[in-house]
């Protein structure tokens, strides 16, 4: 991989290692490599990174799970179970200003690369831990993926239609905001790390992100609400808040406040709800729910949703159609705000998902290819001072790797 194209990214400069597979610490990679970071991916001899197998779909040997969570990264293949590869590993954490991984507790300490020790040889590291369950308690040992942590949070429980049995949010949720939480503290850790030459440990995990997730509903709780259970797109407090069917189509409505209820109310020629003195506030609106939802049912109902969306644009009542994914990834919102991006040399069969932030100083995201397997370990190395045979002895399975097409900034 070569050098990025310069540019004022907040990161650049900053030097990542990152030995985590699957999905949650990839995506906390990839969106320090997007503010500008250096990211230096580790990956075992053989087939590397988990997700890399991650399919079908393929395209031209490449899992498209892999390509959404690994651009702007280079490659490094090292076997750590060789007393070399480790002692290369230990090197390019020496020279690094963040590491990253999410190995069992137990194997950490047998290659030396806990928390800990780190810290105690290089004092301004910035080290993120990332688990399923954390780095303390009965189950900090216990491994961990999206669905066991959705299932454990909570989060599981209240999702699915009413009546019917709990469902897995179908994305990967749990991974992808870990992956964000884990770079928000890593990025404030290198704030104090500029200022004061300090380190930090951080300890992120799937279930802790989930409880976060479910902070409201937990806290409805514990407040006196009954134990929640499935609802659909219906919210636990807001009324009304949830899908409606209309003479073609589903869209939701999200009435938010009392003013936004008189609104809606006028719009739909629902006046006498809006007229009720219990009605007024969403209290009494949720305590009356099936029965205002089901008029309301009954009017959406008459027309179509592209009508119904165009009333509620002109009263300013939040409501959207229920899209599926052909129709998001045309979506004039999202094409004009380039949140979809082609992978670089795969003539739009691969996409990433711009990151979701957008910064004045770096109009242009930074888009390069993902990495194939070891195609940067004899330049890494070389650059920490191995010379090319000892590179090459180092990288098993890398050489003959295909090179990566050059890499392109999006327009």
């Amino acid at each position: 991989m070569s050098a990025p194209p310069s540019s004022d990214r907040p990161l650049d400069g900053v030097r990542v290692v990152d030995v985590t597979t699957s999905y949650a610490g990839p995506t906390a990679s990839m969106y320090l490599a997007d503010l500008g970071a250096t990211v230096i991916k580790v990956e075992k001899p053989g087939g590397g990174d988990d997700a890399r197998g991650w399919g079908p779909p393929f395209v031209d040997g490449t899992s498209a799970w892999f390509a959404t969570a690994n651009r702007n990264k280079s490659s490094v293949v090292l076997d750590l179970r060789n007393p070399a590869g480790r002692e290369a590993l230990l090197r390019l954490i020496a020279s690094a200003d963040v590491f990253l991984q999410n190995m069992n507790p137990t194997k950490l300490e047998r290659l030396g690369i806990d928390g800990a020790s780190l810290l105690d040889q290089h004092p301004r590291l910035v080290y993120c831990a990332m688990s399923g369950f954390g780095l303390d308690g009965p189950d900090s040992h216990l491994p961990g993926y999206d669905l066991v942590a959705q299932a454990r949070s909570g989060l599981m429980s209240v999702t699915g239609e009413s009546g019917r049995s709990p469902q897995r949010v179908s994305t990967a949720l749990s991974d992808v905001v870990t992956g964000m939480c884990a770079a928000i503290a890593i990025n404030a850790a290198l704030v104090r790390q500029a200022r004061h030459g300090r380190g930090e440990i951080i300890d992120v995990s799937l279930l802790d992100t989930d409880l976060a997730m479910m902070a409201p509903r937990i806290g409805a709780f514990q407040a006196g609400e009954p134990e929640p259970a499935p609802s659909g797109g219906t919210d636990s407090v807001l009324a009304v808040y949830q899908p409606f069917q209309t003479a073609d189509r589903v869209i939701v409505i999200a009435i938010g406040n009392d003013m936004m209820w008189q609104r809606f109310c006028g719009a739909t020629g629902l006046a006498d709800l809006g007229a009720e003195p219990k009605l007024r506030d969403n209290a009494g609106r949720r305590e009356q729910r099936p029965r205002i939802t089901a008029r309301i049912a009954e009017v959406l109902a008459t027309r179509t949703a592209e009508e119904w969306l165009g009333v509620m644009e002109s009263v300013s009542v939040p409501a959207a159609m229920v899209q599926s994914l052909s129709e998001v990834i045309s979506d004039p919102q999202v094409v004009a705000r380039r949140s979809l991006m082609d992978v670089p040399g795969t003539d739009g069969s691969l996409v990433t998902v711009r990151s979701p932030f957008r910064l004045a100083s770096s109009p242009h995201p930074r888009n390069e290819r993902f990495p194939d397997l070891g195609a940067d370990t004899e330049r890494v190395l070389t650059e920490l001072g191995y010379t090319t045979d000892e590179a090459r002895d180092l990288a098993p399975s890398s050489a003959g790797t295909k090179v990566a097409p050059p890499r392109e900034e999006a327009s």
